[in-house]
């Protein structure tokens, strides 16, 4: 039986997943996750701003641009590191709708041997930046009661390796960070998720990808026995950008071809 109050209009399922008429800001739009993840936004109808420290970088993303869903894209420069330039973004690029922070590093290296400018350089881009573009562009979110903050986790988030110490210790901290900002900015209309991928094919995985014995193992540790592209994980970034996920928040959605239900684990060689 329908839940749909008495006299209300019925759902158009045929728009669910359409974002016209909203404004998506992309950081780290620039490569892999973030670029496609920027044009799917587009393609579903979606005005998006591909932001990148590497300004030539997002302006490819730009030209990539899907022909026909309705959506346009810009290229903004933007070190997410520099907190003025993102207070400053939040200022100059207006109605912010979807949040998307997809920039990522990572430093392979055991807990005791990390420098403490590794851990600085980890925590800073995955984290704290994370935290700088929530609360520039999170106030007028709640302002406007409106808005979708999504941020790309990891299977790191809930299961570690030797190796992935602080890049883990980020993507758990990210997880929890926006749940607390769902359960805070709920009230006034907000939703804030992470889509957490798991094994795919971006730059940040190069040391992986480029050791046969290693690519290999942790393909056979998902259900699929492969890798991810970074086109896989778009339709978790469309779906909770969009109103087909608006009773969605708090949540984590898994993209990793069954890694964690599996707990495939694998020691790198050292």
């Amino acid at each position: 039986m329908s839940e749909t109050a008495p006299g209300a209009p019925r759902p158009d399922y045929s728009r669910l997943f359409r974002l016209d008429g909203r404004t998506a800001l992309v950081v780290g739009g620039g490569s892999g996750i973030g670029r496609e993840g920027a044009l799917a936004l587009a393609a579903n109808g979606a005005t998006v701003i591909v932001a990148d420290k590497n300004l030539a970088a997002a302006e490819e993303t730009v030209t990539l641009a899907p022909t026909g869903g309705g959506g346009e894209l810009s290229a903004y420069e933007l070190d997410v590191l520099d907190e003025p330039a993102v207070m400053r973004a939040a200022a100059d690029l207006g109605v912010i709708d979807v949040l998307v922070y997809s920039a990522g590093r990572n430093v392979r290296k055991r807990v005791l041997d990390y420098t403490s400018e590794e851990f600085d350089l980890v925590i800073g881009l995955n984290l704290r930046a994370a935290f700088t573009c929530v609360r520039a562009f999170a106030p007028g979110m709640a302002e406007r009661g409106r808005g979708s903050i999504i941020g790309l986790g990891s299977i790191r988030s809930v299961t570690v390796e030797p190796g992935q110490s602080m890049y883990a210790s980020t993507k758990a901290g990210l997880l929890q960070m926006f749940r607390t900002v769902a359960a805070e900015l709920g009230p006034q209309g907000v939703r804030a998720n992470t889509v957490a991928p798991g094994i795919v094919r971006t730059p940040l995985t190069g040391p992986i990808l480029d050791n046969p014995e290693w690519e290999r193992a942790y393909a056979e540790k998902n259900a699929f026995q492969r890798w991810a592209t970074p086109d896989e994980m778009a339709g978790a970034i469309v779906f909770l950008a969009s109103d087909a996920s608006s009773y969605v928040t708090g949540a984590q959605i898994l993209v990793d071809g069954g890694w964690t239900a599996i707990d495939g684990r694998y020691t790198p060689p050292s």
